[in-house]
């Protein structure tokens, strides 16, 4: 029971304000105005006619996005690593095969996903910091023949984006495999092509090119992909992500299946809104263009990006720690003396590499500036041998160009 005296400890709580911080992470990124509005904006039940109206809009905005016609398309009730689980959990069977990269951190959140879910996990190898290379894609969908292939697309530990990606998924169905793709850092960042590209299943995050709070996550199937989900022998571990049940929620019926997040819906309606204003191939050029502008200011004052301009990831910047320099002393000095977040790295590239993100409302020409004039301050004052002005002036010189 509580005493008076815990109450009176409980009501010297202060009212909540957070930090003001400028997010050039690798997310979340900063929240559109327009999609902090939309989730101040009243609740309605989660079987309301009215929200049922806007789960359709949701569902044709994320096809738009994903630039494919899938039925089965929708926001998944959680984070990015919720439409992940259920990706692979749904549609990796116990006993099948799944075949995973190692080049990255989220390859190796792919394996554990797939060992969890039953399924046997083989690996495609290249280092960190290199995408796929598609002939030992093939060689290992020859070696072992499994069920399904997971890559990723834009990978977030590494700033590694990867090409040829119908050149994958060609060989994964020449074995009859299914494609899954991680997507959490390209969707509404990068050029996407799910339909063009012979992509099965994709999933995403919102918090980062689309710049929208966490919670409500983008999934999309193929109806090959979605008819082995509904043919599974056995049921999906996962009672809440099963997609045979979710089905019945966002399939033709609307019957409960669990209470939506009805705030973070109307954020992510509210954010792809914003993307299909932009136009798809225009906000891809947006981010490219600026991120190509931080990556000059980078370089231009001595320091080296990870990835090869030819598989360079514009959403997700990973830049060298220069030699003497601590990352997590940066990272740290640019959140107090800024109010800016960036990040270190991860697995095998931690304490290697900064990650700074360049990621939908984020990717700002002030932002972009900031982070360049930012960051060769607090390395400068560190004694990292850099030269901040000639770091900014070529962004500036980028930007204008």
């Amino acid at each position: 029971m509580q005493t008076g005296e815990d109450s009176r400890e409980m009501s010297d709580i202060d009212e909540l304000v957070p930090p003001n911080r400028t997010l050039m992470g690798p997310g979340p990124s900063d929240v559109h105005p327009r999609v902090l509005r939309a989730m101040s904006t009243p609740l309605v039940g989660h079987l309301d006619p009215s929200f049922v109206e806007i789960m359709d809009e949701v569902q044709e905005l994320l096809r738009y996005t994903f630039r494919t016609d899938n039925q089965w398309t929708i926001p998944v009730s959680g984070t990015g690593s919720a439409a992940m689980e259920a990706a692979i959990g749904n549609v990796v069977e116990p006993g099948e095969t799944m075949l995973v990269p190692t080049n990255g951190y989220f390859g190796g959140r792919m394996a554990s996903m797939a060992r969890r879910a039953g399924g046997e996990v083989v690996e495609v190898d290249a280092p960190w910091g290199e995408p796929l290379d598609p002939d030992d894609v093939a060689d290992a969908l020859a070696e072992y023949d499994p069920d399904v292939f997971g890559f990723v697309h834009a990978e977030t530990s590494t700033g590694v984006l990867q090409p040829d990606v119908s050149e994958l998924t060609a060989a994964a169905h020449d074995h009859d495999a299914l494609v899954i793709a991680d997507t959490v850092t390209s969707i509404g960042g990068v050029e996407l092509r799910v339909d063009e590209w012979g992509i099965d299943v994709a999933y995403a995050g919102p918090q980062k090119c689309l710049s929208c709070p966490p919670g409500a996550s983008p999934l999309t199937l193929s109806d090959e992909a979605m008819e082995k989900v509904l043919s599974r022998e056995e049921e999906p571990r996962s009672w809440y992500l099963d997609l045979s049940l979710l089905e019945g929620y966002w399939g033709d019926d609307r019957s409960y299946h669990h209470t939506a997040p009805i705030t973070n819906v109307y954020a992510i309606r509210e954010a792809l809104r914003l993307v299909a204003e932009e136009g798809i191939e225009n906000r891809w050029a947006r981010h490219e263009r600026l991120a190509g502008a931080l990556k000059a200011g980078v370089e231009a004052m001595g320091l080296e990006m990870n990835a090869p301009d030819e598989y360079w990831l514009p959403s997700l910047n990973a830049v060298r720690v220069p030699d003497g320099i601590d990352d997590g002393e940066v990272c740290a000095e640019l959140l107090e003396r800024y109010d800016l977040e960036v990040a270190s790295g991860l697995g095998d590239l931690d304490g290697e590499i900064f990650r700074i993100g360049c990621m939908g409302y984020s990717a700002r020409p002030k932002n972009v500036v900031y982070v360049v004039t930012a960051l060769g301050d607090v390395l400068e004052d560190m004694g990292a041998d850099v030269d901040p002005g000639r770091g900014v002036t070529a962004t500036r010189r980028a930007l204008e160009g």
